[in-house]
């Protein structure tokens, strides 16, 4: 109860706890998401806007080029025919002495001051606007004697070479207007060769930036999910002493903080089986040996002679004494495996002599199923834990002869490959069921393979037989079926230093 109780306020503080941060700090996993999204297309969508107004400038710039260039060259040519009509009335009136004649030179003239003046309202050039002054200062000198003159026909002769100037004057600015427009052209060009290259140099900076925030932002997102995943791993195997920590948004800190409760919980619950394991054990093992050591009384016939089927009896007593005897040491051994206290005492043991003492122990049980050993073990000297070793051995040799038919054959062999030393034992039975090959070893679990004439064992032996063969450095493997039985592998370092459980 006092352990509920104090899960249940762990459970609270928890969760008081990660709400109020939640409240202080309100980070997610989605604000995460969306916020590397943002980072990830701002400089990007930056970019594209910069781009958009550098060719709106450009676009600006090239309409305006375009409308002046337009508008000079149109005054241009205005100008030179306002000088030709000019030349031609004071000509004419000249020629036919005719002063009526010069009144299209006056409306000509009115046109060109009205066209220099829209001229002057422009953006011109300096050298444009000089040009222009002078061409008006010399127009308004030939208006000026035209003028003085305009009532004797025959002075207009002298006048007459004056437009010659003129229009050489107007041809110049002509040439000049469309000079700087090819200068207005030729810097457009090299503003939209700048606007290319600044593009070209944004688009180079910024994808690989925004590349990088994209992979800090997939770490960070990925960070959280792979602990969890590993936690999750963790506890799936076992291994419940490791704390859970997630480092990442709030609600994934959160999620990591409610596992490592888990955790928690379930640790104390394997703590709490396996101190039930010890003393159910212990308990059982003291009236057991009562019972084993009546039934060799009653069959060595302490107590009287007894019948053939008394006899019978008292070894049927004591044949599931044993049994259950070793089904007890099992549970005491796989409780001291879980509770860390079987630690390896080291010494140079021959591998061969475990294996004959191993056999001879089972010689009986081999007798009486009238099973064959094909045994090829050369001298092996290795640095173990000899009783450990015998019990796995044991352990996979017993399992070989429950699941061998009778007048079946179990081969053993033993071989030393680059500092290890091998031992493979194969049965003569059905081999190991697909379904069961990767929980062979989990502990309590037993295959769907058991034969009717034995009793169903604990599911320990080959659980405890692996934990000893890890803590000397080596390990069982369920070689993968070739022909007929099960091939159970067994490897250890020659020499190896000191290691405990």
């Amino acid at each position: 109860m006092s352990a509920r109780v104090e899960i249940a306020k762990q459970d609270s503080g928890i969760s008081v706890g990660s709400l109020s941060r939640l409240r202080r700090d309100p980070k997610s996993f989605l604000k995460l998401i969306l916020l590397g999204f943002a980072l990830v297309g701002l400089p990007l969508i930056i970019a594209l806007i910069n781009s958009a107004f550098s060719i709106d400038r450009l676009a600006d710039q090239s309409r305006k080029a375009v409308y002046q260039a337009a508008q000079i060259a149109h005054s241009s040519r205005a100008l030179a025919d306002e000088i030709a009509a000019m030349e031609r009335a004071v000509r004419q009136a000249h020629i036919l002495s005719d002063t009526s004649l010069l009144e299209g030179y006056f409306r000509a003239h009115n046109k060109f001051e009205s066209m220099s003046a829209s001229l002057f309202e422009l953006s011109l050039q300096d050298e444009q606007k000089q040009l222009l002054t002078n061409l008006q200062t010399s127009e308004a000198s030939i208006f000026e004697k035209v003028s003085a003159v305009r009532q004797s026909p025959e002075k207009l002769r002298d006048l007459i070479g004056n437009f010659v100037l003129l229009r050489d004057s107007a041809r110049t600015f002509s040439w000049v207007g469309y000079t700087l427009i090819e200068r207005e052209v030729d810097e457009m060009q090299d503003m939209a060769g700048y606007a290319r290259f600044t593009v070209g140099w944004q688009l180079l900076a910024l994808i690989p930036f925004a590349i990088l925030l994209a992979f800090f932002f997939s770490v960070r997102i990925a960070r959280p999910i792979r602990q969890i995943d590993e936690a999750i791993r963790s506890m799936g195997q076992g291994e419940l002493f490791k704390p859970i920590s997630v480092d990442g948004p709030q609600d994934l800190v959160y999620f990591g903080e409610r596992l490592d409760w888990m955790r928690r919980r379930l640790l104390k619950l394997e703590e709490q089986k396996t101190r039930f394991l010890q003393h159910v054990s212990h308990e059982l093992k003291t009236p057991l040996t009562a019972m084993r050591e009546g039934a060799d009384l009653l069959a060595e016939g302490v107590a009287g002679k007894l019948t053939e089927e008394q006899q019978r009896i008292a070894r049927i007593l004591h044949s599931n004494s044993i049994q259950l005897q070793r089904r007890i040491e099992d549970l005491l051994s796989y409780s001291a495996l879980q509770a860390e206290k079987a630690a390896l005492v080291k010494q140079e043991a021959n591998l061969t002599k475990i294996l004959d003492a191993v056999l001879q122990d089972q010689n009986l049980i081999i007798m009486s199923k009238g099973l064959r050993i094909d045994l090829s073990c050369p001298e092996l000297v290795i640095d173990c834990d000899e009783q450990k070793i015998k019990v796995i051995i044991d352990n996979l040799l017993s399992n070989a002869v429950k699941f061998s038919p009778s007048g079946g054959c179990i081969r053993i062999w033993t071989s030393k490959i680059a500092g290890m030393v091998q031992l493979d034992i194969v049965d003569a039975g059905l081999g190991v069921d697909e379904a069961d090959r990767e929980k062979v070893f989990e502990p309590f679990y037993q295959g769907r393979r058991i034969l009717d004439s034995h009793v169903r064992g604990t599911g320990l032996g080959l659980s405890i037989a692996r934990e000893y063969a890890l803590a000397h450095g080596g390990n069982i493997e369920l070689i993968p079926k070739i022909g007929v039985g099960a091939h159970f592998r067994l490897t250890i370092p020659v020499c190896d230093p000191e290691g405990s459980l």
